[in-house]
C-alpha cells in the first residue's frame, strides 16, 4: 500500500513548493531594548504557531530606528547584542524557523546598521546596510558606516558569524529556498543588493525597513517592492517600522508587505502595526526562471552561503488565494481593457495576414456556437481596419444531423447583422453518400458518424475559398487544442486561426464586451443568446424537443477547470498533485474534490494523447502568456509519455480511494 507518511520524507513535495512568510512589527518603546525583545519573542511564537518559516522584523527593531546620537552610546549597543543573544537562545523553542532582526553593531571601532538572521539557537549571518541615506529627514552617516560585500567573520557569543552583503541563507532540507537580505534604503537605490542576490541564486529577499508614511508614499512603496519581485522574479518580504518609533519629526505606518513575481501577496493596514502573512510558491519562481533565458546568473561574485537545518517544511493549510478563472481579470474595468485589447491583436493580426496575401475575402463556418461567432467579430474588425467591404466575408451556414433551429437562426441573424454574406449548404446529403461510399451505417453515431460530418465542412470552406479567392478563417479556441476536442484536418485545419491562443473562459468574455459595447441592440440581442446556448459541436441529432443533445461539457468536463488546470501546467509546469490541490481551493463549493480529479486526470490524459494535432496547427495570433503553437510557447514531442504525470494522479487516486 502506499505510504503517504514514507513519500513525504522520501520526497518532500507534498507542501508543493508553498512557504510562509511573515513580516511583522512589534511593539517597542524607542532605546528599551529588553521591552522590544519581550514582544519580537512574542511575535515569533505567533508566527510559529502559524507554520511560518521565515518572519522577517523592521530595521533596528531592538533598540528602535530613531535613536539617533543614542546609537554612538556604548550602553546601547551593548543591550543591542545581549537582546540579539537573548533572540538566538530563544529561537531554540521556535526550531526550523528563520527569524530576521534588525540591530546596530559594531566592527572595528565602526558602526554598522545591521540584520541578523536567527534560527535553531544559531546566529546564521548578519548583513549590513549598504546605502545610507543622509538626505531629507534621513541622516544616517552621521553615526553609521556603509556596508561591504564580501565576508568577514565576526564573534558574537563565543560562534563565529558571518558578516557581509554577498550572503545567502540556505537550508538543507529545501534547496529551492535561498535567502537574500538588503535593508530599507538599499531597496530605493538604482542598483539594489538584492539584484545581485537574486543572481546568485536567491529566490526570496527580505528587507527590513523603517521607511516613514508622507503623503503617497505608500503607493510609491508598494510599487517598488511589487515591482523588484516581478523584476528579480523572487518572492519579497518587506517589513516596516510602526508607532512605536519616535514622531519627534516623522511618523512609521508599519506597512509591511509580501510580494511574488510582481503580485502582492499581502499588504497590512497602515497605522495598525499588523502582522501579515502569505505563502510564497518557490517552485513557481524556479519555474519562471528556468523558462526565462535572459535571466542571468551571475558568475563572477564570491557569494558565501551559510545552511541551516530543518527549515519548517510542513503541508500548510494555504492562506493563499487561487483566482478560479486565471485567465479572466475579476475586475470589470480591468476586464473591459483585457477584452479590447486581445479583439486588437486578434483582428490586427488577421489584418496584416490579409494584407500580405492581398485577399479581400474572408471564409468562415458560422455556426451560431462562441467560437465561430468570435472568429466572425474579429473577421469584420479586421476588414473595417483594412478598409474592406464586410460583404467580402463569406459566413457559410452548413445544417446537418444535429444542427438546432437557435444556432441555425442565431448563425443567420448574426450574419446579417453584421453586413456580411451569408450561404447556407446542407451536408446531409454529400455526408451520406459519404457514409455509403466508405460503408458506414448512418445509425451508428460513433466518432466516424461525427468526424465524416466535421471534415464535410472543412472541405466545403477550403473549396469556398478557391472560389473566391479567400482565406478560411479558423474558429477553434485554446482550450479545445490543449484537450485535442478537434477533429484532425476537419475542424482542427484553416488558412489562419483567430482564436487560437484564446481559451473557453475567455472567449465567451470577448462576445460578451462585443455585446455590451456595440451600439446595436439587435446585434446585442443575438450575441447573448449565443452566449446563452450549451457549448455543443452538434454532430449528434438533437432531442425529441429539438434543443441540443450533445454538450461538449457533459463529455469532456466543464471549461472552467480544464482552464484552470491548463494555465497552471502550461504557465508554471506544475505537477498534477499540485495543480489537484489548488484546485481543492480555488473551487471549493462548487466543485467536489472526486469531480476535481476526474477531470484532471482527463486534462492530463488527453493534453499527452492529442499533441499531435498541435503540432500542425495553422498560424494564429498569441495573445497572453500561455499559448500551444508548435511554433511559440509549446516545443512538445507528439509521442511524449504520460506516464510520469498519470503516475502522480494513481497516487491521489490511491490515497483518497477514488475508483
Amino acid at each position: 500500500m502506499f505510504d503517504e507518511k514514507t513519500y513525504i520524507e522520501r520526497e518532500g513535495k507534498l507542501k508543493d513548493g508553498y512557504i510562509r512568510a511573515a513580516a511583522m512589527t512589534p511593539k517597542i518603546k524607542v532605546a528599551d531594548c529588553e521591552y522590544n525583545i519581550e514582544n519580537i519573542k512574542a511575535l515569533m511564537i505567533e508566527a510559529y504557531k502559524k507554520d511560518t518559516a521565515i518572519a522577517v522584523f523592521p530595521e533596528m527593531c531592538i533598540t528602535g530606528y530613531t535613536c539617533n546620537d543614542l546609537f554612538l552610546h556604548d550602553r546601547l549597543l551593548d543591550s543591542a547584542l545581549e537582546g540579539l543573544v537573548s533572540i538566538k537562545h530563544f529561537s531554540e523553542n521556535v526550531k526550523g524557523m528563520i527569524s530576521f532582526v534588525g540591530l546596530p553593531y559594531e566592527m572595528n571601532g565602526k558602526l554598522y546598521n545591521v540584520v541578523a538572521g536567527v534560527m535553531n539557537g544559531q546566529i546564521l549571518g548578519m548583513v549590513p546596510k549598504m546605502y545610507l541615506p543622509n538626505y531629507g529627514e534621513f541622516y544616517e552617516r552621521r553615526q553609521f558606516t556603509p556596508g561591504f560585500n564580501e565576508c568577514v567573520y565576526v564573534n558574537v557569543d563565543g560562534e563565529e558569524v558571518p558578516f557581509g552583503s554577498e550572503l545567502l541563507f540556505t537550508f538543507d532540507n529545501n534547496r529551492k529556498v535561498k535567502i537574500g537580505v538588503e535593508i530599507c534604503e538599499d531597496l530605493w537605490t538604482p542598483q539594489p543588493p538584492s539584484i545581485k542576490h537574486a543572481m546568485n541564486g536567491a529566490t526570496i529577499i527580505v528587507n527590513a525597513s523603517a521607511s516613514n508614511e508622507t503623503i503617497g508614499k505608500d503607493t510609491y512603496r508598494k510599487q517598488l517592492v511589487s515591482g523588484q519581485s516581478a523584476r528579480l522574479v523572487c518572492g519579497y518580504v518587506y517589513s516596516s517600522a510602526g508607532g512605536g518609533e519616535s514622531t519627534q519629526d516623522i511618523v512609521f505606518s508599519a506597512h509591511n508587505l509580501i510580494c511574488e513575481n510582481g503580485s502582492t501577496l499581502a499588504e497590512a493596514h497602515k497605522f495598525a502595526d499588523e502582522s501579515v502573512y502569505a505563502d510564497i510558491d518557490v517552485e513557481r519562481i524556479c519555474s519562471e526562471r528556468r523558462r526565462m533565458t535572459t535571466y542571468a546568473v551571475d558568475e563572477n561574485s564570491a557569494y558565501t552561503e551559510v545552511q541551516a537545518h530543518g527549515l519548517i517544511n510542513k503541508e500548510l493549510k494555504l492562506i493563499r488565494y487561487f483566482d478560479k478563472a486565471p485567465f479572466v481579470p475579476s475586475d470589470k474595468k480591468e476586464r473591459d481593457s483585457r477584452c479590447e485589447e486581445i479583439l486588437n491583436i486578434q483582428s490586427y493580426g488577421l489584418k496584416k495576414r490579409l494584407e500580405h496575401t492581398n485577399c479581400k475575402n474572408a471564409v468562415i463556418g458560422i455556426s451560431g456556437g462562441l467560437d465561430s461567432t468570435l472568429a466572425l467579430l474579429v473577421t469584420v474588425r479586421a476588414f473595417d481596419m483594412c478598409g474592406f467591404d464586410r460583404s467580402g466575408i463569406h459566413c457559410i451556414t452548413m445544417p446537418c444531423f444535429g444542427t438546432t433551429d437557435r444556432t441555425y437562426n442565431n448563425a443567420v441573424k448574426l450574419t446579417k447583422q453584421l453586413g456580411c454574406s451569408l450561404r447556407e449548404i446542407n451536408i446531409m446529403k454529400a455526408v451520406r453518400q459519404h457514409f455509403e461510399d466508405i460503408g458506414h451505417d448512418e445509425n451508428n453515431h460513433n466518432v466516424t458518424y461525427e468526424n465524416g460530418q466535421a471534415r464535410e465542412r472543412t472541405q466545403i470552406l477550403m473549396d469556398i475559398a478557391n472560389q473566391t479567392n479567400g482565406m478560411v478563417i479558423g474558429t477553434g479556441d485554446m482550450s479545445e487544442l490543449a484537450l485535442g476536442w478537434a477533429t484532425y484536418n476537419g475542424d482542427h485545419m484553416s488558412m489562419y486561426g483567430v482564436n487560437a491562443s484564446v481559451p473557453k473562459t475567455l472567449v465567451r468574455h470577448l462576445v460578451q464586451f462585443y455585446a455590451d459595447t456595440c451600439g446595436n441592440e439587435e446585434l446585442s440581442s443575438v450575441l447573448n443568446d449565443v452566449l446563452d446556448t450549451p457549448v455543443s459541436p452538434e454532430l449528434l441529432p438533437p432531442k425529441e424537443d429539438g434543443t441540443i443533445a450533445q454538450k461538449t461539457e457533459d463529455l469532456v468536463g466543464p471549461y472552467e477547470l480544464h482552464d484552470f488546470f491548463m494555465y497552471h501546467m502550461l504557465r508554471f509546469g506544475a505537477e498534477p498533485e499540485k495543480i489537484f490541490r489548488i484546485a481543492k481551493y480555488a473551487f471549493a463549493g462548487e466543485y467536489d474534490d472526486k469531480t476535481i480529479y476526474k477531470w484532471l486526470r482527463t486534462f492530463t490524459w488527453r493534453f499527452f494523447a492529442q499533441q499531435f494535432k498541435r503540432s500542425c496547427l495553422p498560424d494564429g495570433p498569441k495573445v497572453g502568456s500561455v499559448a500551444v503553437s508548435p511554433r511559440g510557447d509549446l516545443r512538445m514531442p507528439s509521442d511524449a509519455c504520460s506516464h510520469e504525470w498519470m503516475k502522480q494522479l494513481d497516487r491521489i487516486k490511491e490515497i483518497n480511494g477514488y475508483e
